[in-house]
């Protein structure tokens, strides 16, 4: 813990939190990230994706959380992957430009998907963190669609096309499906390794169920928010918590008595209509008691 946190709170036990779609390219949120703070001395930090789009924007957020956390965890969203006009690091695009945002991770010593997965010893621990990046395939079908060309189809005519169709580019995959494809066996055959060794936390952008984007405005958009390769990941690993973001419908939930948090802190529109959490750190690891409450927005 740096000089200026340690200290700080004393008589509390560090704790696991999370947070997400910290947006920092817009000022307000901007602005939230340099007032986020560890609760104690030794939290953990999860970032579930969607910190910006350039790539000094994503370095500059996760530099000043690491420094105030004992430890950073970051998986990507969709919006880390955009290959965007007005970025600094030559705009890679692809598994390339993923690649490139790991490496600066590592250059700031926060932990991604391609790291061991490391183990939380601290309150309510041993748990394993499982940090995921396993993006999504259009089969969380529009509804009254039975394919996903025909669930894109549908989206097209509706006009709820999510942004990832003209900035994220799945080079050298043929498409974003196959690159879901490749990232799922792989996450997959890693999970199944240290399954049954610790009980687990999942992290991905996405979430790993249908059922959470079912209040979501817009059925169409469910299709860009992960896939059913994943339906039974959170019975079959041994899961204590499934952590996401995505949906910007921050809330707690339970599926098969496995606890699923989206911990999204969302664009200022709808944080500045439905106000700040005060939880926007959420606890995690050990488990709070929360309501299930549900915050009516949507955008991804």
């Amino acid at each position: 813990m740096p000089p200026a946190y340690a200290g700080r709170v004393r008589g509390i036990e560090s704790v696991l939190r999370a947070v997400s779609d910290l947006h920092v390219s817009y000022d307000d949120n901007r602005a939230i990230v340099e007032k986020l703070e560890p609760g104690a001395p030794g939290d953990w930090l999860i970032v579930a994706g969607d910190v910006g789009e350039r790539f000094e924007d994503i370095e500059w957020a996760l530099g000043v959380l690491r420094d105030r956390f004992e430890q950073v965890i970051w998986v990507p969203g969709n919006h880390e992957l955009w290959t965007v006009e007005k970025d600094s690091a030559n705009a890679p695009r692809g598994a390339a430009r993923y690649e490139a945002l790991v490496a600066m991770c590592h250059r700031l010593g926060v932990l991604t998907p391609e790291d061991p997965y490391p183990v939380w010893t601290g309150a309510g621990g041993p748990v394993r963190i499982a940090p995921l990046f396993l993006l999504y395939d259009y089969t969380f079908l529009a509804p009254g669609t039975s394919t996903p060309e025909e669930s894109l189809a549908r989206a097209h005519e509706a006009g709820i096309v999510c942004t990832d169709e003209f900035y994220l580019h799945p080079d050298p995959y043929p498409s974003r499906a196959a690159w879901c494809a490749a990232r799922v066996e792989e996450s997959e055959r890693r999970l199944t390794e240290v399954a049954g060794d610790l009980p687990l936390v999942l992290v991905n952008h996405w979430p790993l169920l249908r059922e959470p984007t079912e209040i979501m405005t817009y059925q169409e958009f469910a299709q860009w928010c992960g896939t059913v390769r994943t339906a039974d990941w959170h019975t079959r690993f041994g899961v204590e918590a499934v952590v996401y973001g995505h949906l910007h419908i921050p809330r707690h939930t339970v599926y098969d008595g496995v606890r699923f948090e989206e911990v999204s802190l969302g664009y200022p529109r709808e944080w500045r209509r439905f106000g700040l959490r005060n939880d926007l750190a959420r606890q995690i690891v050990p488990a709070r008691e929360v309501p299930a409450a549900v915050v009516g927005r949507v955008g991804a």
